[in-house]
């Protein structure tokens, strides 16, 4: 009768004014609101397992970053199955999976197979932070110290490329690596590659990469790309290890 009322009364189509009255008749018209209002575009979520995240979909890039780590990740977005948002980092490893009715799962080294993460609320954006020439070769200096105490060899840093415009992404990029060869030296059967590295040095091109040539790892930076404009320590870590 509802359904009769509406088309009498001229409000749409037959075929719209069915699906908007059987929407409100099982109540979907109040889950998409609370769908919606339950994903602000930049939101703090509490693993299951353990560990808290920040997703900022604000960004023109969808950020990560988890709360052990400084490292921000850039990620990409696809449609996965039954609607589902899946994001992947820049070796195409799935990171994220967000399904249609708001739950999301988390995938780490530590948690191949997903672990379920809880929204906690919004929160402030990511962002990479403004930086001078001092306080940059401060961060290589430091950076240094790390690479060669993961390395147990010393590892030398240096950014002959860096100006005003590139200084604070060559910054994080140096902590990226830091966290990129901790990585590997955790790991028993990636240890020894970190022997093949005697020099990191940052340079500013036309395409993010990551190489390792002659005992020197070379990672380029394209500053224009603001945050995504340097490769993940995942990448870094193929580009040392060979895998």
């Amino acid at each position: 009768m509802a359904l009769a009322a509406a088309m009498a009364l001229g409000f749409g189509s037959p075929a719209s004014a069915g699906h908007d009255v059987l929407r409100n008749a099982l109540g979907l018209e109040h889950m998409d609101e609370g769908r919606a209002g339950a994903s602000p575009q930049v939101a703090r979520y509490n693993i299951d397992e353990g560990g808290v995240f920040v997703l900022d979909r604000s960004a023109p890039h969808p950020l990560l970053k988890f709360d052990d780590s400084p490292e921000i990740w850039v990620l990409s977005q696809a449609r996965g199955p039954r609607g589902d948002i899946i994001y992947k980092n820049d070796l195409g490893e799935t990171m994220l999976r967000a399904t249609r009715l708001g739950g999301m799962t988390v995938f780490t080294t530590k948690r191949p197979a997903g672990s379920a993460a809880l929204l906690v609320g919004p929160t402030s954006p990511l962002r990479m932070p403004t930086l001078g020439p001092v306080v940059l070769y401060q961060r290589l200096f430091q950076a240094s110290v790390r690479a060669t105490r993961s390395a147990q060899h010393l590892v030398e840093f240096e950014a002959p490329d860096a100006d005003a415009y590139s200084d604070a992404l060559i910054a994080d990029a140096a902590v990226i690596t830091v966290e990129a060869f901790s990585n590997l030296a955790s790991q028993p059967d990636s240890r020894s590659s970190l022997a093949r590295v005697g020099k990191i040095a940052f340079i500013v091109g036309p395409r993010t990469q990551a190489a390792m040539q002659g005992g020197v790892l070379t990672i380029t930076v394209t500053p224009k790309e603001g945050i995504a404009g340097r490769p993940s320590s995942r990448r870094i870590q193929k580009a040392v290890w060979g895998r």
